[in-house]
């Protein structure tokens, strides 16, 4: 069964949502900030936020030391792009998934 594809004017305003049927990217936002629309793609498909092999998720209370370990790795790695704002993937992968 086929869904039909986003449309940007049907969307709201920073609400990520889930597209599972997407082949690459597990989630669509319309990100809008200062007048500026723009629809992002992120995060990879089948990963599963709180998982070792996925995501790591919302930190958790006596979570183990190698997912705190990944998370930090992660705002590590796109702390640049994290800090750009609502008009990059890095900073809707980091609110949603990470």
């Amino acid at each position: 069964m086929a869904t039909k594809p986003a449309k940007k004017s049907e969307m709201s305003c920073n609400a990520p949502k889930r597209t599972p049927s997407h082949p690459k990217k597990s989630h669509i936002v319309k990100a809008c900030e200062a007048g500026t629309e723009k629809v992002i793609r992120f995060g990879q498909q089948g990963k599963k936020v709180g998982t070792v092999s996925g995501t790591a998720g919302k930190p958790k209370e006596g979570e183990s030391a190698k997912m705190k370990a990944k998370r930090a790795s992660f705002k590590a790695r796109h702390g640049k792009n994290i800090a750009k704002g609502k008009m990059s993937a890095a900073y809707w992968a980091d609110k949603v998934k990470w």
